[in-house]
């Protein structure tokens, strides 16, 4: 009777033919929110309380490749149980990683929290870092070739949101660069004077 109360004619014979209540009420996840199919058995078992449970189609909503793939069968790495509102930025799931890096440090630097302007899926490193565009460019132009090490024109360990453009041999000598702008009205010899006047670097 649980099934067929009495009449045996036209029985369904689909899971969501008596399960179609299950599928509409269900709400972690919302599937009728989220547009998954009433195929219960592409999810489900037909063990009690609908558990465990697979979801074959995650990729039709967030695609689990490179290093996301280690976890593609561990749901509480990323949902904890709860399927509502599960962040869909790299930076939902990666907040705490940003706040801590520290080489260099994100939060000093201003970094951008779009992960994947830097990295890839595939993990952390390597990772790219388009310095030139983003902040100063060093990979073309004068500053192309006329440095080794990120540290000389970031002075400050672990910092680089701070930056010198007054230490290099080209610009050491406060009397030659003052001799050179004598006719710049309000002229300075500090870092920020130079950059605002030249953030492209050039002259």
């Amino acid at each position: 009777n649980a099934c067929h109360q009495g009449n045996y004619t036209n029985t369904p014979n689909t899971c969501a033919g008596c399960h179609l209540s299950d599928y509409n009420t269900s709400i972690n996840p919302n599937h009728v929110a989220l547009g998954i199919p009433n195929d219960c058995a592409m999810c489900h078992t037909t063990n009690p309380d609908w558990d465990p449970a697979t979801f074959p189609i995650h990729n039709n909503y967030w695609v689990l490749s490179g290093a996301h793939a280690a976890i593609a069968n561990d749901c509480a790495a990323c949902h904890n149980g709860n399927y509502i509102n599960t962040p869909n930025t790299c930076v939902g799931c990666h907040l705490a990683e940003y706040n801590s890096a520290n080489n260099p440090d994100h939060n000093a630097a201003g970094f951008p929290t779009d992960c994947l302007a830097c990295h890839s899926v595939n993990g952390w490193m390597p990772a790219t870092f388009d310095h030139d565009n983003q902040y100063f460019p060093i990979y073309s132009g004068k500053h192309d070739g006329e440095w080794n090490q990120c540290a000389e024109c970031h002075t400050t360990p672990g910092n680089f949101g701070l930056f010198s453009c007054i230490d290099c041999h080209e610009h050491d000598n406060p009397a030659e660069l003052a001799n050179m702008h004598e006719d710049v009205s309000g002229y300075q010899y500090n870092s920020q004077a130079c950059f605002a006047c030249h953030p492209d670097g050039e002259d």
